[in-house]
């Protein structure tokens, strides 16, 4: 009797153990790291902030030589003014070249629409890092879209 208890004890634990091994291979797939900002936000004034997100984006140089820079993007509600771009603080140039923007825009004072909505942003950058800058990294509240400065 010891002897059929012992061996359905040993039966319990390699299956057991079984089930261990199928739920850490399930989990080993990581999502990719989030993107680590090596500047900091500028003050925001008051009733600005950040857009609710960024689906894509464009930069290119202007016959005047400023940086032009274009956005789509959404806001969590309607009514929303001042959109814009607000460059982020470094203490020197980005290593790989990509500087980090936030895309920003004035909350609405009066109560509006609560939905969604699909807004397009326009800036210029006069003094851009024209030594150092490859691209423009815009940030939102959800996510970020990297532009690349076409070749010259």
């Amino acid at each position: 009797m010891r002897g059929v208890l012992v061996a359905a004890g040993l039966v319990a634990l390699l299956g057991l153990s079984a089930c261990g091994d199928a739920k850490t291979e399930a989990t080993e797939v990581a999502a990719p790291a989030p993107v680590k900002s090596l500047g900091r936000q500028q003050q925001f004034y008051a009733g600005q902030e950040q857009l609710e997100g960024v689906t894509a984006a464009s930069i290119s140089v202007d016959k005047s030589g400023a940086l032009e820079m274009h956005a789509n993007a959404s806001t969590p509600s309607a009514g929303y003014t001042n959109l814009g771009f607000l460059r982020r603080i470094y203490a020197g140039p980005p290593k790989d070249g990509i500087y980090e923007l936030d895309v920003v825009g004035d909350k609405p004072a009066a109560a509006s629409a609560q939905v969604v909505t699909p807004v397009e942003v326009k800036g210029a950058w006069e003094t851009y890092p024209k030594q150092y800058l490859k691209g423009v990294r815009l940030m939102t509240k959800t996510g970020s879209v990297v532009a690349m400065l076409p070749p010259a």
